[in-house]
């Protein structure tokens, strides 16, 4: 199956009082470029990931961001400073008060400023929070894959497109080429009268040199030929599908210069407008194969 380059996929999931959430993003790059981004106690995961995401991918630029919450109940601490001044007014209060109960611990703590957060303590990574969050990373990993596959299909379908529409403006062009020599030797007579009338004496040599010069301009054959081959060659690879985006990328870059050729070849209006299209439908189909895997 045909996959691209461009996808995103997120997972999460809890473990032991953590929460984790995964997001991977990738685009199109040369070859595979994988950035993780973690959180402090999971960096000794990295070359795990590396590996794992490799198995999996094999080009594109991937962007990995690791999630984690800390499922931690709050807790309160008495202020010791603020405890013992409040202890001794109230006792030196009671104490002057006739019959006063004795200064009681939850009336205390009710005060304000008493009673304050405490500083969480940083949790421990433990193995089994380093163990759940790789097997989350298989997980988004996964969807990446399905969801790059799924783009693939989407490419496969839009390159076949193009190929119909090269098909048929090479077809085109084959048809309006069959006019080229004729087009071309009233073109050549031209320069050739043009050329005695300059140089009336000019030799037989140079003659024949400038007749097989803009014979051989007027001949396309090769290039239509080779532009059938390379139409042929791409279907294949869209057939064969898997880790085509380098050859298919080679390959549209052949169309180019086959195109390119023509319309710097042409001797006729129809046929240089057959090429500008086929330049332009070649262009659509690059940009689709830049996005391959």
């Amino acid at each position: 199956m045909m996959a691209s380059m461009t996808g995103f996929a997120r997972a999460d999931g809890t473990s032991e009082a953590i929460g984790w959430a995964w997001e991977l993003r990738s685009v199109n790059g040369r070859g595979l470029e994988v950035r993780f981004r973690l959180p402090g106690g999971f960096e000794a995961l990295e070359p795990l990931l590396k590996t794992d995401a490799a198995a999996v991918l094999k080009r594109g630029n991937v962007t990995l961001n690791l999630t984690i919450r800390r499922e931690e109940q709050p807790k309160m601490a008495p202020d010791p400073v603020a405890l013992e001044q409040v202890l001794a007014l109230a006792t030196a209060l009671a104490a002057r008060i006739p019959g006063a109960p004795p200064v009681r611990a939850e009336a205390l703590l009710a005060l304000p400023g008493v009673l304050r957060a405490a500083t969480a303590e940083a949790a421990e990574t433990t193995p089994a929070h380093l163990a759940a969050v790789r097997a989350g990373f298989a997980q988004a990993l996964a969807a990446l894959a399905k969801s790059r596959n799924e783009e693939g299909g989407r490419l496969s379908a839009i390159a076949s497109r193009l190929l119909d529409e090269i098909e048929a403006l090479h077809l085109q062009a084959t048809l309006e080429a069959a006019d080229q020599p004729q087009a071309q030797r009233a073109r050549m007579m031209e320069n050739l009268a043009a050329l005695l009338a300059s140089a009336p004496a000019l030799p037989e040599e140079r003659i024949a040199q400038e007749v097989g010069l803009l014979a051989a301009r007027s001949d396309v054959r090769e290039e239509l030929d080779r532009l059938h081959s390379h139409i042929a060659a791409a279907r294949v690879l869209l057939a064969e599908g898997a880790q085509v985006g380098r050859r298919l990328d080679f390959l549209v870059q052949e169309f180019n210069r086959e195109a390119n050729t023509l319309c710097s070849k042409s001797a006729s209006i129809p046929l240089t407008a057959t090429g500008l299209k086929l330049k332009a439908t070649i262009e659509q189909l690059r940009e689709q194969v830049a996005n391959v895997e």
